[in-house]
């Protein structure tokens, strides 16, 4: 177990992200999806990420469901909010306005079954609301009894401060692995000065560094840079030389990429991805692994992040994010 910075709640070392049970990487079984919570809450995982925009709401109420077999006070649930969608699931902006926190923050109360919220994000910075106005709006939930704490998503140095000024910031979530590091300039050093923990995603590159990722993907994958044409060639190429060091440790290549993420520090708690029970267990042996200062120096040296081609969202997708300002 490990603490979300010095003043979010405790949680198991990683996370389980229910992302792809309900949207973007293709069709998954409910009943697995929820057998895969539960083999997960098993195992002593007590964080599990979602979105209200997850499945336009599908997301929510899958956990919903699966919270009922589990005992609620021995999770932590994450809420990103802000994303505003179609009834096709086009993206058409966001909307952080206080008004807006409150809304949104009472149906996703209602689809999850619960009473409260444990962490509760605006998933992108709104550019037309200032920050504190809308952490002042978390603030009172919190006040109110309906959200535990505050957490940003993609934000940079800047609007973390801002925020946590109004109130303080339990974690910043952001996409970090050995292919995406860029946090570690600015935003882990501002994180770790103010005592604000981090919740990483895309730990694997989106699956990018995995054994099984051989083919050009379909999807969501498909729309990214570091998946298209030469890119992936490259990429791939990238990601073979690294293989060849987690074979030297009889450890598949996901999970020395996922050890090498957990061992960056105790404030950072990766998350998981995935609708299969096995592979949380493949995730939780990652963790166990015992990696030297030397080791990970030579692991980062063998998939240099400067060497990667492509950016980790298309360019529309990358003008949204304050992390990358």
């Amino acid at each position: 177990m490990t603490r979300l910075g010095q003043n979010g709640p405790q949680t198991s070392r990683i996370g389980l992200g229910c992302m792809g049970m309900s949207d973007f990487y293709g069709p998954a079984d409910e009943d697995r999806s929820i057998r895969t919570i539960h083999h997960a809450a098993e195992r002593g995982i007590t964080l599990l990420d979602t979105g209200d925009f997850y499945g336009m709401g599908h997301n929510e109420m899958l956990i919903g469901r699966a919270m009922r077999e589990l005992p609620r006070e021995k999770l932590v649930i994450s809420v990103k909010f802000g994303a505003l969608r179609t009834a096709e699931g086009g993206f058409i902006g966001y909307d952080a306005r206080p008004a807006a926190v409150k809304n949104f923050l009472a149906y996703s109360l209602k689809r999850l079954g619960t009473d409260y919220i444990d962490i509760y994000r605006p998933a992108r910075l709104d550019p037309n609301v200032p920050i504190e106005d809308t952490a002042g709006a978390i603030a009172e939930l919190i006040e109110e009894g309906h959200v535990r704490h505050l957490g940003l998503s993609e934000v940079g140095p800047e609007t973390i401060r801002r925020a946590n000024a109004v109130t303080p910031v339990a974690d910043l979530q952001i996409e970090y692995s050995l292919m995406s590091r860029s946090v570690e300039q600015a935003i882990l050093p501002t994180l770790r000065e103010l005592g604000i923990g981090m919740t990483a995603y895309g730990v694997l590159s989106r699956g990018l560094i995995a054994d099984q990722r051989r083919e050009a993907p379909e999807g969501l994958r498909a729309r990214m840079p570091r998946f298209a044409g030469e890119a992936f060639e490259h990429n791939r190429r990238l990601v073979e030389q690294f293989s060849g060091m987690a074979s030297e440790r009889s450890v598949s290549t996901s999970q020395l990429a996922l050890a090498w993420v957990a061992a960056q520090g105790e404030d950072i708690v990766p998350l998981i991805g995935t609708t299969k029970p096995e592979r949380v267990d493949e995730a939780l042996a990652a963790i166990e692994i015992e990696l030297s200062q030397a080791d990970l120096a030579a692991i980062a040296e063998a998939l240099p992040a400067h060497e990667v081609a492509g950016t980790r969202y298309d360019a529309h997708q990358m003008e949204m994010l304050d992390s990358e300002r």
